[in-house]
């Protein structure tokens, strides 16, 4: 028996790289799959896979009253029109305002948690009142997933939602991200795959690379946020050539290729670093913060190392206690890490537990 799925979202670029196999798998069931986000540049290979697109009026970092009411109104026609069985929900705006659009009409609904932020772990006023927000919008919510433990456990102490289920992030795709020879060049390189900002700890990675300079390569792959306060400091070290800055690309595979591992040192409120499975998948070493989102995808020591959040000194020394390793043990660090996606976050797990908790609406 088909169902109607709605999946609201903030973006497509998300949707299509991360939870593009759940969407094939509600297809190939037989559910007719409807999307509710703004258009982007990969709405239209969605829509080649089988699904219904609805535009939303969705500014992600917007505050405006009237936009966020315009957006409860889009919602709300949505759902009326639709009418779906089952609604999956990912990121805060769509948690909170599709989520309880749903409950208000009585429509199954299972938000994702994908990373909480600081308005909702932190405290004060604006803390109590989006706690709020998220304790109403996911009052009659059928289930709500997790992506670590740390925001599971936040949620059942604050009494948010019912019933909850933690999963392993998004997954990674195996297939895309196989494992890649080691790369054994002299001067060893090293990657990062992250949006260019402070929280993303891009302050960390430009001590780091500007210590080792003599002795390694570092690559900074992604979207250079127009209001980073020390965007001088960072185009004078891609000017020096002491970082190689190829931009915001579409496959990060080649540069996973020429790297030992990937410096992923950031401090920002992760859901499950994507990064760092797809790195770690794909047989590099993971050198991250021992902070919420990122540990869960490293065992210390043995697939990776992790380095204090924010700290560039400790980033410094977890590098130089890399680069002390052989060659070989570099390489089998990869190999390790490669092993525990297969055991732990293999992307096929994930979509079963999605399935199995829509169909079992049926």
């Amino acid at each position: 028996m088909s169902k109607r799925v709605l999946i609201a979202i903030n973006f497509d670029e998300g949707l299509y790289n991360f939870r593009k196999e759940l969407v094939e798998s509600l297809v190939e069931r037989g559910h007719e799959v409807h999307l509710a986000m703004p258009y982007g540049e990969y709405t239209d290979r969605l829509v080649k896979m089988g699904c219904i697109f609805h535009d939303v009026p969705l500014n992600r970092r917007g505050t405006n009253p009237l936009q966020e009411i315009r957006l409860l109104g889009a919602y709300r026609k949505i759902l009326k029109e639709v009418r779906p069985d089952s609604v999956l929900t990912y990121t805060i705006k769509p948690n909170v305002y599709c989520g309880g659009m749903c409950g208000l009409m009585g429509i199954s609904y299972m938000p994702t948690i994908t990373g909480l932020g600081t308005a909702v772990e932190g405290r004060g006023l604006l803390q109590s009142f989006t706690q709020l927000l998220y304790k109403l919008a996911m009052k009659k919510s059928h289930l709500i997933f997790f992506q670590n433990e740390d925001n599971k456990i936040l949620f059942e102490k604050l009494g948010i939602g019912k019933k909850h289920k933690l999963i392993s992030g998004s997954g990674v795709n195996l297939s895309r991200y196989a494992l890649l020879p080691f790369n054994q060049k002299e001067r060893p390189g090293f990657v990062y795959i992250s949006r260019v900002m402070k929280e993303k700890g891009i302050d960390c990675l430009m001590d780091a690379a500007e210590h080792f300079a003599d002795r390694a390569d570092f690559t900074v792959l992604g979207f250079l946020e127009e209001d980073y306060e020390n965007r001088d400091r960072f185009e004078d070290l891609v000017k020096r050539g002491i970082i190689k800055y190829p931009g915001s690309v579409e496959d990060v595979r080649p540069y996973l290729a020429e790297s030992r591992a990937l410096v992923h040192p950031s401090f920002y409120p992760e859901g499950m670093s994507n990064v760092c499975m797809e790195a770690a998948s794909s047989g590099r070493a993971i050198i991250t913060t021992d902070h919420n989102g990122c540990r869960q995808t490293v065992k210390n020591g043995e697939t990776g190392l992790l380095v204090r959040p924010n700290d560039s000194a400790d980033l410094i020394e977890k590098l130089e206690q890399f680069l002390s390793m052989s060659m070989e043990e570099q390489k089998q660090m990869g190999l390790a890490g490669r092993r525990f996606m297969e055991e732990v976050f293999d992307r096929r797990l994930v979509i079963g537990a999605y399935v199995k908790e829509i169909e079992a609406l049926i």
